[in-house]
C-alpha cells in the first residue's frame, strides 16, 4: 500500500502542468561561437587549473580526423611555466604599436600542439578541427583563448624537450577583453582594430559573401 501511494504522488508530481524544469539549459553552437573570441588579454588573477586544460585537451578523444590518423600531441603549460612560452610568442600582429598582450595580462596557461609526423595537408586539416574544438569546449567551460602561430618554433621545442615540432599553441584562460564583432562586405576590409574606448572589433564577412550562387 505505502508503494502505490509513493508511486501515484511521484506520478502526480512529474506530471504536472505548471512544473518548472529547473535545470540549466544547455548553451547551443550558435551562442558558444558567438563567445568564442580571440582573446589577447586575461585576468591575471585567475589560474587555470591542470583539470580544467586536461578536459579541454580531451575533446581530441571524440572529434574527427582526416584518415583517423590522430597524429596531433598535446603539451599542457600551467601558471608555474607560462614564463617559458610568454617570451616566444607574439599577439595582435595587426595592431604591432599596443605590443599584446599588455602589461599584467598575459594569459598564464597554454596548450602546445605538435605533431608526430611532418606537417602537411592532412596534418593541418587536424589542427583547424582540433583547436576550434578546444577553444569551444573552453568557452563552454566558462574560459577564453586565441590561436598563435606567431612564435619561436625552435625555442618552444628546446624550453620544453619536446619530441615533435610544435604547430600552433593555444592561450586559455578568463579574457577580460570586450570584443564585437562588424559584419561587412566583401569588399571592406578585413583587418581588425581597437576603437578609443578600447573594444577590439572583428569585421566578419555576412552570410550572403560567403554563398556562391
Amino acid at each position: 500500500m505505502a508503494d502505490n501511494y509513493l508511486g501515484r504522488k511521484m506520478e502526480e508530481y512529474f506530471t504536472r502542468p505548471n512544473r518548472r524544469d529547473t535545470r540549466r539549459p544547455a548553451r547551443t553552437l550558435e551562442q558558444l561561437l558567438l563567445k568564442n573570441r580571440s582573446h589577447r588579454g586575461y585576468d591575471a588573477r585567475f589560474a587555470v587549473r591542470e583539470d580544467q586544460l586536461r578536459s579541454i585537451i580531451g575533446v581530441n578523444a571524440r572529434i574527427p580526423s582526416a584518415r583517423n590518423q590522430q597524429v596531433l600531441r598535446f603539451r599542457p603549460v600551467l601558471a608555474a611555466e607560462a614564463s617559458k612560452v610568454l617570451g616566444h610568442i607574439r599577439l595582435g600582429g595587426a595592431l604591432p604599436e599596443m605590443r599584446l598582450p599588455l602589461p599584467g595580462t598575459e594569459p598564464n596557461a597554454f596548450i602546445i600542439i605538435c605533431s608526430t609526423v611532418e606537417e602537411s595537408r592532412y596534418v593541418d586539416i587536424d589542427l583547424g578541427i582540433s583547436a576550434q574544438s578546444m577553444l569551444l569546449r573552453a568557452v563552454e567551460m566558462g574560459l577564453n583563448g586565441i590561436c598563435i602561430g606567431a612564435f619561436d618554433k625552435e625555442a618552444i621545442r628546446r624550453e620544453f624537450d619536446l619530441p615533435y615540432d610544435p604547430l600552433l599553441i593555444l592561450a586559455v584562460g578568463r579574457g577580460i577583453e570586450r570584443i564585437e564583432l562588424d559584419e561587412i562586405g566583401e569588399n571592406e576590409s578585413h583587418a581588425y582594430y581597437r576603437d578609443e574606448q578600447g573594444t577590439h572589433h572583428v569585421p566578419k564577412l555576412r552570410t550572403e559573401s560567403l554563398i556562391l550562387e
